[in-house]
């Protein structure tokens, strides 16, 4: 089987530059020309979805560490002062002061298994906010390349309207000769115009692609950006990886498949803990108290200070079914997420081979293209070559430019979309940030 590499930014100098401290705060986009892995850290630094991610990953490890204080003592103080006031008239004040402690002994690992599923829960969220960086990274990936790419149709919109220029000219020169007809020159006008308008178009659309990728930055979309294009010599990328090969390592690095089995290890504690729960529990407490009541207060003589210790049982016997019922639907929770963590292999499988399949078709368009803009400019410029000596009609040279405008515009949109595909294989596998990063390293 045919392999592939997940290279992502191979032709990309990765650069030192760094969105800076104020990167969060800044209102205006950095003047300088920004190449992929400094759109991306600028992004990262800026984007709220990922943000709240974090935060929701922070809030689950915070929650996992508060588990831990189950198998410390709770310890309560409390203090007390009170004015009596009997048949119209104030007694004097008495006052109080009390220390308890209790510690949970044994518990046949209920405590163990809350702790479990808050550390399971923690990993879950841990992933989900790799998967929402993951995803956010690939809409950059594809904003920025479809900003290349249109700014590469506005290039050759451009290119097109110079030889449209040309051929009007030269119809307009063989005209006042007399070797060709007036609607040969009309034609060419035609041409012209059709070709300025595709012009305006084509800037229209950097505009809305510059917008887009602006937007995802969380800048005002009417600013002005510059990215760095890629270098003219493309290439296939050297193919390390079969698909095989994808597959398994998508089982261990992929976010949404270790969220799928820490939600199921987490529903398993879940379930132990609601087992667990109808069992005994084994506590020791401790208190210490200080009391100053007045003599004549009712009760009062006794010791001043006063302390207990003990060991306490305790089981439920009966609480209306509540424990039974609570079990059964820990179990069923358990097997839902056993049943989601196989669906959710079963999807990351499909989108693993698709992402591979839509990269190898990515490949051959991008040579098939490369094949038809070299044929269709070399035909354009035989064609304009033989209008000129008169072996050509206006006609000829008008399809061979259009021939021309829509081979440029194919090789443009297939350049863009390889490294949009690649980028897809590598988040189908849940590498993508990984890549950037070494690839980074690499470029150095």
């Amino acid at each position: 089987m045919r392999k592939l590499s997940l290279f992502l930014l191979g032709i990309l100098p990765f650069s030192a530059w760094a969105a800076g401290d104020n990167c969060a705060t800044r209102n205006t986009v950095p003047q300088d020309v920004l190449n992929l892995p400094q759109i991306i850290e600028l992004g990262l630094c800026r984007n709220p979805q990922t943000a709240s991610a974090y935060l929701a990953a922070e809030s689950a490890r915070l929650a996992k560490n508060a588990g831990y204080a189950n198998y410390l003592p709770s310890v309560n103080a409390s203090a007390s002062a009170s004015l009596p006031y009997r048949n119209e008239e104030w007694g004097d004040w008495s006052y109080g002061a009390s220390l308890s402690a209790s510690y949970l002994i044994f518990d046949f690992g209920k405590r163990l298994s809350d702790l479990n599923q808050l550390a399971a829960s923690w990993r879950a969220t841990g992933f989900d906010y790799d998967e929402s960086v993951q995803n956010y990274i690939y809409g950059l990936i594809g904003s920025y390349y479809s900003l290349l790419n249109a700014d590469a149709d506005v290039k050759s919109a451009e290119m097109l309207q110079q030889v449209a220029k040309t051929a009007r000219d030269t119809a307009s020169k063989k005209f006042k000769a007399g070797a060709v007809a007036k609607a040969d020159v009309l034609k060419a006008e035609t041409t012209l115009a059709s070709r300025e308008l595709e012009l305006e178009r084509a800037k229209n659309n950097r505009e809305i692609a510059k917008g887009t990728l602006l937007t995802k930055l969380s800048f005002a979309a009417d600013q002005e950006l510059q990215i760095a294009d890629l270098p003219s010599e493309i290439g296939m990328p050297q193919e390390t990886k079969s698909i095989d090969e994808l597959l398994a390592q998508a089982k261990k690095t992929r976010p949404d498949l270790l969220r799928a089995t820490a939600n199921k290890d987490a529903a398993w504690h879940r379930r132990n803990s609601a087992f667990l729960k109808n069992l005994p529990s084994i506590s020791a407490s401790g208190s210490l108290s200080w009391n100053d009541t007045p003599a004549e207060t009712f009760g009062a003589g006794q010791d001043n200070i006063s302390a207990s210790i003990g060991i306490r049982a305790s089981m439920p016997i009966f609480a209306g079914f509540a424990n039974v019922y609570g079990v059964r639907q820990a179990q069923a929770n358990y097997e839902r997420a056993k049943e989601q963590e196989r669906m959710t292999q079963d999807n990351a499988t499909l989108d693993v081979f698709t992402a591979y399949q839509n990269y190898k078709t990515a490949q051959t368009v991008l040579k098939q293209t490369e094949t038809l803009l070299k044929s269709a400019t070399e035909s354009e410029r035989v064609t304009s070559g033989m209008y000129k000596v008169g072996r050509a009609t206006m006609l000829d040279w008008q399809t061979a430019q259009s021939e021309l405008n829509d081979a440029q515009k194919q090789h443009n949109a297939a350049r863009y979309d390889l490294f949009t595909k690649r980028a897809a294989v590598a988040l189908a596998v849940g590498e993508i940030k990984a890549e950037l990063e070494s690839e980074g390293k690499d470029g150095k």
